[in-house]
């Protein structure tokens, strides 16, 4: 399939301002002139850089596809954008396709509120299962059942300041940081950058804030790095290692009590530190990277750091899915199809703002591997640290925002490794004891 015009990677952040505007009043943004023989309705959660290119992309399959038309509907992103898809969902008026948080899905009611995806059409448009990223591909599927097209990986990843890690000499010959392999190396790197630094805080990490989500984000990347779950995999028991899960807490308190990060930062000031220069390192999701270039900080990004064991790291994805229809029009059905298979084949545009593709075959094209540097922590896309599949976990959820209050204060020092983690399995308890919000039952 051909790739977008030209003009797309080109522009795709060079003049979208007027457009970022609208995507943020979140209002629909028609693509193409008129009516067209088939019209596909499309709601998503993309703002900023990622609903610039989203529009463009769209934009791009219009002009590919002159017979369908696609009404992109741009909504506000969180709880209500996920209480709007199941309640369009459960009235079975709903759009023809929707982008998604793959987290969310056992939380949405697969089957009754999200219709399954087609493999006949899948395949008809060049998709197969095996060109997917084999964990996420895995995670899609609900009950045994595909519910999800997976686009992207959003992965926790450490950017770094070239000029600060060059003077505290931790660049390598090619101008890249140098990894690091254990909890050891990693401490060494951070003091020396502190030094560099003047004694300042040499890591930009959310800890502090209502509703923090960054202890939870961080400890979800060290803890299964050792192997570590939550739940057991029909989500009835926790599973959690306490010696494992401690050892974890322990380096983030460290990382507080030796003034390597400021437990004192929201995330708004973690951005704002290292895009000023103000710190080394930076451990955030990989949707910084537009940002950061437009302001002009000398950076550069990699893997989240190998502590204990793998090198996984915490992420969720963008999928999309098909919310529920009563009675689902097969040209339109096809239409959707055609253009999902466009956007997963044409990622490496959507690359642009620092997200991982999915697919396979995108990683290898010259054009993502000369993305700098969101191609340098490609690899991590077969080895995330995915949430489990229940219903109380996902971007944004009770589960993330309840462990990251349970170990905010771990790493300020006001509360042990040994009590954050018994605050973190009481909540736990308490998700796993309420109710099922989408229980499971014929339609």
């Amino acid at each position: 399939m051909p790739g977008p015009p030209a003009i797309a990677r080109r522009h795709l952040l060079g003049g979208g301002l007027a457009l970022l505007g609208a995507a943020a009043a979140g209002c629909a943004l028609p693509v193409g002139l008129g009516s067209a023989q088939t019209r596909v309705k499309y709601w998503h959660f993309l703002g900023a850089s990622d609903g610039i290119i989203m529009n463009q992309m769209v934009g791009a399959f219009a002009q590919e596809n002159a017979g369908i038309f696609v009404e992109e509907n741009v909504l506000a992103w969180g709880e209500a954008y996920y209480t709007k898809i199941a309640m369009a969902g459960a009235g079975g008026r709903s759009p023809d396709l929707a982008t998604f948080h793959l987290a969310r899905l056992a939380g949405i009611g697969p089957g009754q509120i999200l219709d399954p995806i087609n493999m006949d059409l899948l395949a008809e448009n060049g998709l197969r299962p095996a060109d997917f990223s084999p964990p996420i591909w895995e995670r899609a599927h609900y009950d045994g059942t595909l519910y999800a097209v997976p686009f992207d990986a959003h992965p926790m990843v450490q950017y770094y300041n070239t000029d600060v890690c060059g003077r505290a000499g931790l660049l390598g010959p090619d101008g890249k940081l140098r990894p690091t392999n254990g909890p050891d190396e990693l401490l060494a790197a951070l003091r020396k950058a502190k030094e560099a630094l003047g004694g300042a805080p040499p890591l930009a990490v959310d800890v502090l804030g209502l509703g923090t989500v960054g202890p939870w984000r961080v400890w979800w990347s060290l803890y299964p790095q050792s192997g570590g779950t939550l739940v057991s995999d029909d989500g009835t028991r926790i599973t959690i290692d306490d010696a494992k899960a401690l050892q974890a807490l322990r380096f983030m308190r460290q990382l507080g009590e030796e003034g390597l990060c400021d437990p004192r930062t929201d995330y708004s000031a973690s951005v704002a530190q290292f895009t000023n220069g103000q710190a080394a390192f930076m451990w955030n999701g990989d949707w910084e990277t537009t940002g950061l270039k437009e302001r002009g900080t000398p950076f550069s990004m990699t893997r989240f750091p190998s502590v204990f064991g793998s090198g996984a790291a915490q992420a969720d994805c963008h999928v999309f899915v098909l919310p529920h229809q009563r009675d689902r029009d097969p040209e339109v059905e096809r239409a959707t199809y055609r253009f999902i298979a466009y956007l997963v084949k044409n990622s490496a545009d959507w690359a642009v703002a620092g997200h991982v593709p999915a697919y396979l075959p995108t990683l290898e094209e010259p054009d993502y591997l000369a993305l700098q540097p969101q191609s340098e922590y490609r690899s991590v896309i077969t080895d995330v640290a995915l949430d489990p599949q229940v219903w109380y976990a996902g971007s944004a959820s009770r589960l993330w925002i309840d462990f990251g209050g349970a170990f905010s204060p771990v790493v300020s020092g006001e509360r042990t490794p040994e009590e954050g983690l018994a605050l973190a399995k009481a909540a736990l308890a308490r998700l796993m004891a309420a109710p099922i919000p989408f229980p499971a039952e014929e339609r």
